[in-house]
């Protein structure tokens, strides 16, 4: 079998799904409309928890985490797939494959995390309210987070490094709208069974175990909010932790789809498309859902940007 020169001089050519699509200039712009909508979106909610003390609080600490890494992560992604569609050149170095890949890595693994750390701040401030001020401290708070980049950041190292440094075959093809694990392993020309499992029982563990965190915790929180006296206070929590569920659903199922789904079941068109919803669309659609309509936050988006930049009224 013959081999192509993999080192930093070599690189690949991505195949995503604006080179698949039938009507690729409206899938372009698409995807340009929801970067802009990610930057924007996140950009403001950055700025309002930054700048408003009343939201210095785990539960907005943790949303201004959650915008941050959405901002980055689509970032890392989407300029490059729009800016290579126009240019009509779809090649990246080796270099700079594994550094998207490194950066998709951490931005992905650490959001994991930090959903299930803030389904955990929603079950200590709904169930054990009277604990909460300890539980969630701003020490605890920070070292949760901490805890999210440093583990990914391992993580992420761990697994671009092994995979970089196989054989790769005279492909060059990644048929893939960014550098990923599964399809890069396509092109190995080396025997990736054992390191295939191996991802697939870490993806199992980044994305399964915070899932199932995260469901217990709600489950917890359901059963608390359905006892509350309050018809005021359960309709708030119900809101408040309905939006959280609808972020964790759209993160997780693309992202289990890709790393814990046995790769017979996969397809270079239906990875493409979970790959652009996961890495496009969610980070696009998280702060709509999650944040901006939400009570304290467009209160400080008025006192921040001035009350006729707003409407007066808000969701809850």
């Amino acid at each position: 079998m013959e081999f192509w020169n993999s080192t930093l001089g070599s690189g690949f050519i991505l195949v995503g799904i604006l080179d698949d699509s039938g009507y690729p200039e409206l899938l372009c712009a698409t995807i340009t409309a929801l970067y802009m909508l990610a930057l924007t979106s996140n950009g403001l909610l950055l700025l309002v928890i930054t700048m408003d003390a009343r939201l210095h609080v785990p539960m907005y600490l943790f949303l201004g985490q959650l915008s941050l890494m959405d901002l980055l992560l689509t970032s890392v992604i989407t300029p490059k797939a729009v800016v290579d569609f126009l240019l009509k050149d779809n090649t990246i170095s080796f270099g700079g494959c594994a550094l998207q890949m490194f950066l998709e890595l951490v931005l992905g693994s650490a959001e994991d995390l930090l959903l299930a750390f803030m389904a955990y701040d929603r079950y200590v401030a709904i169930c054990q309210p009277l604990n909460y001020t300890i539980l969630m401290s701003h020490k605890v708070c920070w070292l949760l987070i901490a805890t999210s980049w440093i583990l990914a950041s391992l993580t992420a190292l761990i697994f671009t490094t092994y995979t970089m440094q196989y054989p790769f075959c005279k492909s060059r093809e990644i048929r893939h709208l960014f550098c990923e694990i599964p399809p890069l392993l396509k092109l190995a020309c080396a025997d990736t069974s054992t390191y295939e499992l191996m991802v697939y029982l870490t993806g199992v563990s980044v994305l399964i175990l915070p899932l199932a965190v995260i469901l217990a915790s709600y489950v917890r929180i359901l059963y608390s909010v359905l006892h509350m006296p309050s018809n005021e206070g359960r309709k708030k929590a119900l809101v408040t932790c309905s939006s959280h569920l609808t972020v964790v659903g759209m993160w997780y199922g693309g992202a289990s789809f890709m790393y814990v789904l046995p790769r017979q079941f996969h397809n270079p068109k239906q990875d493409n498309v979970l790959s652009v919803f996961y890495t496009i669309v969610t980070p696009a659609l998280n702060p709509l859902i999650y944040s901006l309509r939400n009570k304290e936050v467009t209160g400080a988006l008025r006192r921040i940007l001035g009350k006729r930049l707003l409407p007066t009224q808000s969701a809850f």
